[in-house]
């Protein structure tokens, strides 16, 4: 059995790179989930895991503020009289500061400035959420995580 050259030795690994049993399981894997969301459309099968709607859960507590970011990560929030809640520097305002980025654009988009009073609100199940009556922007804090829920609980509290 002559030896093989070193090209032929290339070419038998790239065909072992990814294992054709591999293969086959990622498509077998794809397969089955298109099947699933299919039925599930069909089906009209509901929508699970999605946050109780507004009106089916009280507001305990309401505030109005002003967030205003910068893109070094520090935020300002201000009370609708003009006085500071708080002064965020950039390594503690990175989410308030992406979420004023965000009403930036949502609200640029209807002609308004970013810096235009949001309702932070507390529900009764304890979820902490942003509404903007402006452009009809909501956001669940909770699916930002722990520590970015945290830092709007607070300004509701200061």
């Amino acid at each position: 059995m002559a030896a093989l050259t070193p090209e032929e030795k290339l070419a038998i690994r790239d065909k072992e790179m990814i294992p054709a049993v591999l293969l086959r399981a990622m498509v077998v894997l794809c397969l089955c989930v298109l099947i699933i969301v299919a039925y599930a459309r069909l089906t009209d099968r509901p929508l699970e895991a999605m946050p109780p709607a507004v009106e089916e859960v009280p507001i305990l507590q309401e505030r109005m503020i002003r967030i205003y970011g910068e893109m070094d990560g520090s935020a300002r929030v201000l009370d609708l009289d003009g006085s500071v809640i708080a002064t965020l520097a950039s390594d503690e305002g990175g989410f308030v500061a992406g979420i004023y980025r965000v009403l930036e654009r949502e609200r640029g988009a209807v002609g308004l400035s970013g810096s235009e009073p949001i309702r932070l609100v507390r529900f009764s199940d304890g979820r902490i959420g942003l509404r903007d009556d402006h452009t009809d922007f909501r956001a669940e804090l909770i699916g930002f995580g722990r520590d970015n829920t945290l830092a709007f609980a607070r300004l509701l509290e200061e």
